[in-house]
């Protein structure tokens, strides 16, 4: 039996924020299911990039097209 801790997958995706674009309303940090999104000076910031899984919630919830999700 192969047992895979969560560690040991890597996830294959990415997210990228534009700072230009980002106006810190933090629906992004909200919608996330992995916690990938903190807030710093008041802009979305993804901390947590490893844990990405790719749903893409972010990228729907941005109204300012701020975010894309990159696959590796």
């Amino acid at each position: 039996m192969l047992i895979l801790l969560k560690e040991d997958i890597k996830m294959g995706f990415h997210p990228i924020v534009d700072e230009s674009k980002c106006v810190g309303c933090e629906e992004c940090v909200d919608v996330c299911p992995v916690e990938v999104f903190e807030m710093q000076d008041e802009k979305s910031v993804p901390v947590n990039a490893e844990e990405c899984m790719g749903c893409e919630s972010c990228v729907e919830v941005c109204e300012q097209d701020a975010i894309v999700v990159e696959e590796d």
